[in-house]
């Protein structure tokens, strides 16, 4: 997509004021909130910027609305396009809807089923092209000529910045003693929005942005470096393999440095905000707190805010991430016995296994599949415990017992 012809002067502190003021009432004004728990893990005072509160779960919809509010009656009278891995897209959508300008939204063919079932339930129409972001990107461009309808670009356009800088006036506002911000970056506009609004109010305050490591280009851009871009992450929104024309001089200019996350500890994050915050954050959403737990030692001491980008994370892969968290942390494990092939033996194990605290949660009694002598079986039992302690315990436990076990996973 074709950036708004403008220099990057034009995202001003005044062209985020406007921004705020114009969506007033328009969007949620999100809490920034101060986290005890995450703030003795990490060992700083740890604020969380809450923008999976807004109406469509994510940040988007500030530079969209900010964006679309300037159109002309002749472009909204038109229509818009939107090219976007969803959560763009849901902000358009929503806010033209609002708007009663019409709207085409070009996502590509697996962008997360929830982000387009919701684009569509907001009246746009929705066309599922390419495999990934810059397919659907160029026939968006194509079909937005051919249409004449305005293009509302995700991160590369003066508006949509400004829009987004206008999480750093509350922010600031909400914590003045905040010293440090750690901000997703996709293509670069929310960090390019917050980095204008908050040097020009505290030119002391150090900005941090957070990178997928299997999709690094601003990584690339501001450290000189040619890390190349993956198949897939679990933090899609931030899965943009060209930074912005525009946003790439804005960020040398205002971020310290862009860290770069794993996958691991990406899901890590995404269920400690679960199980800690009870709030439920997609991918990008965690890659503040990733990249903090990663990094203690720089931030130490600090007064560190973290923007929750968004929520929109489909419910079968947060069951999974849950699933594999609980496997890390030794709350679920695999345990295998061998066994005397005799009636009444897997009823022996399930009690020995009930007495120590553990809940079975699944069962697989081998005998044909098994290298086993024949008078033996193989029980492989799923359990849930308390950690990895419990298990520990519980392995001694049933070996002085006289049981044949091992932890298999």
């Amino acid at each position: 997509m074709q950036p708004a012809a403008a220099p990057t002067d034009a995202v001003s502190l005044d062209a985020i004021r406007a921004a705020a003021a114009r969506m007033a009432g328009q969007v949620v004004t999100t809490p920034c909130l101060h986290s005890r728990t995450l703030s003795q893990l990490c060992g700083c005072e740890v604020y969380l910027k809450f923008e999976n509160h807004q109406f469509t779960a994510s940040f988007k919809e500030r530079g969209a609305f900010n964006r679309m509010a300037q159109l002309t009656a002749d472009e909204a009278a038109r229509g818009v396009l939107a090219v976007s891995a969803g959560n763009h897209a849901q902000g358009v959508a929503y806010h033209a809807q609002r708007m009663g300008v019409p709207a085409t939204i070009v996502m590509p063919r697996f962008a997360p089923a929830v982000k387009v079932d919701n684009t569509r339930r907001f009246g746009a129409e929705v066309l599922l092209v390419g495999d990934t972001f810059d397919e659907a990107r160029l026939h968006g461009l194509a079909l937005a000529a051919e249409r004449g309808l305005t293009l509302v670009h995700p991160y590369d356009d003066v508006a949509v910045m400004a829009g987004q800088g206008s999480i750093a006036l509350e922010m600031l506002a909400q914590v003045p003693a905040l010293d440090t911000l750690l901000v997703p970056i996709g293509g670069g506009g929310l960090l390019s929005g917050i980095g204008v609004a908050a040097h020009a109010l505290r030119p002391d305050l150090q900005l941090y942005g957070v990178q997928a490591e299997r999709f690094p280009p601003v990584w690339n851009a501001l450290h000189d470096g040619a890390r190349a871009c993956g198949q897939a992450t679990v933090a899609d929104g931030i899965a943009v393999k060209s930074p912005g024309g525009l946003t790439v001089p804005l960020l040398r200019q205002h971020v310290q440095q862009v860290l770069l996350v794993d996958e691991d500890a990406i899901e890590q994050a995404i269920l400690m905000l679960l199980e800690i915050e009870k709030t439920v954050v997609e991918g990008a959403g965690a890659a503040g707190l990733a990249a903090l737990l990663a990094e203690r030692e720089r931030f130490a001491g600090r007064h560190v805010g973290l923007v929750l980008s968004g929520g929109n994370i489909e419910p079968l892969m947060l069951a999974e991430i849950i699933h594999r968290g609980m496997v890390k942390s030794g709350r679920l494990v695999r345990l295998r016995f061998d066994v005397r092939d005799v009636p009444g033996t897997l009823a022996e194990v399930a009690s020995a296994l009930g007495r120590l605290g553990a809940n079975i949660d699944e069962v697989q009694h081998q005998r044909a599949f098994s290298s086993l002598s024949v008078e033996r079986a193989q029980i492989e039992v799923v359990v849930q415990t308390r950690g990895a302690a419990h298990v520990d315990q519980m392995l001694r436990d049933l070996q002085q017992e006289g049981y044949r076990v091992e932890r298999v996973a």
